[in-house]
């Protein structure tokens, strides 16, 4: 048991509580109840067997998920010590409650009773919020890392990661990411073959452990290597104002000279020139896509101005921001005339 605990009369070997946030992320809870279901019997019979489950709230009131679709509770909070586990899976990040008294006092309670706590998507941010997570890393999803800066100052979240394990703390980005720490959950307590044939299953192909990177923007750069895919997410998530290959380097605790040999073995590259090559796809994708000046896309996407935009632009693609606008204007004209 993750705690050391064992409830009298109950065969489950991992027990889990979730509770989830008004709007919540349906797709995240998802896939860290369907590990758990698929682990707990044989085939996909879904009997609680070798794990249980159950959605838990301060009410039995039905509980709205960001898609709209609304799920009922089984479960009022009461004693956290049944669960080994408490999972808050957040949801909109603008229609997150704050406070919720309620919530934050049953999370304190769970806690203060050992129980090892687990945010899933925005449910990190309310672990936080209630004055658990001091001390402690949080995963963040890479698309809501600046959301997260604003709310908590001074805290660093860790945004280059699926998910992160740091002791009775678990946190994760969101999405598939939270069926792989549901796997890492069920290898732990069950064992490593239920865990693989949840996934295999959910046709999800191989558990991925704490340290593989989060996904981010779609790019043309692609690699297996684990340092390179998190260095090039840490520049996505840094476009309009980019890091030096020292500063990289040291957010990934490794050297300048072994990310450097990572990047030319895997991708033929240096660290800057692959920084570049995403800040002027960044940069075209945005020219065909929306109406913003060119001058506004330079600073988006980290140069000093228009001109160092045009000359970089130019020097890649052998036209300007401008003449590339235009010309996929009049592809979009003779596509509609056809």
């Amino acid at each position: 048991m993750a705690n050391g605990r064992r409830r009298s009369g109950d065969e489950a070997r991992l027990s889990v509580g979730i509770v989830l946030l008004h709007r919540f992320t349906l797709c995240a809870f998802a896939n860290f109840v369907d590990v758990l279901r698929l682990a707990a019997d044989e085939g996909d019979r879904s009997r609680p067997i070798q794990c249980r489950w159950s959605v838990i709230a301060a009410d039995m009131k039905p509980i709205a998920a960001s898609c709209g679709v609304y799920l009922q509770p089984q479960e009022p909070f009461g004693d956290p010590k049944r669960f080994d586990y408490v999972v808050v899976v957040g949801g909109l990040i603008d229609e997150m409650e704050h406070p919720n008294r309620k919530l934050e006092a049953f999370l304190q309670q769970a806690a203060t009773a050992g129980v090892p706590l687990v945010g899933l998507c925005t449910g990190t941010f309310t672990l936080h919020r209630a004055g658990l997570m001091e001390g402690y890393r949080g995963c963040v999803s890479w698309f809501h890392h600046q959301d997260f800066l604003s709310q908590f100052d001074g805290l660093k979240p860790v945004s280059d990661q699926i998910f992160v394990v740091d002791r009775d703390r678990l946190t994760c980005s969101g999405g598939t990411g939270t069926a792989h720490l549901a796997a890492f959950l069920v290898d732990r307590h069950i064992g490593k073959a239920q865990a693989t044939k949840s996934l295999n299953i959910m046709m999800i192909s191989g558990a991925e452990d704490e340290r593989a990177p989060q996904p981010g923007l779609t790019l043309d750069l692609e690699t297996k290597d684990p340092l390179v895919r998190r260095a090039l997410l840490l520049m996505q998530q840094r476009m309009d104002t980019p890091l030096s290959v020292a500063d990289i380097a040291r957010h990934l605790n490794t050297g300048k000279r072994r990310l450097e040999r990572h990047f030319r073995d895997a991708i033929g590259l240096s660290p800057l020139a692959a920084y570049l090559e995403i800040r002027l796809l960044l940069a075209r994708h945005i020219l065909e896509k929306t109406d913003k000046t060119i001058a506004a896309i330079a600073v988006e996407c980290g140069f000093c101005d228009s001109s160092h935009l045009s000359r970089n632009f130019r020097r890649r693609f052998a036209t300007t921001p401008h003449d590339h606008r235009l010309l996929q204007g009049s592809r979009v004209g003779e596509n509609l005339s056809h």
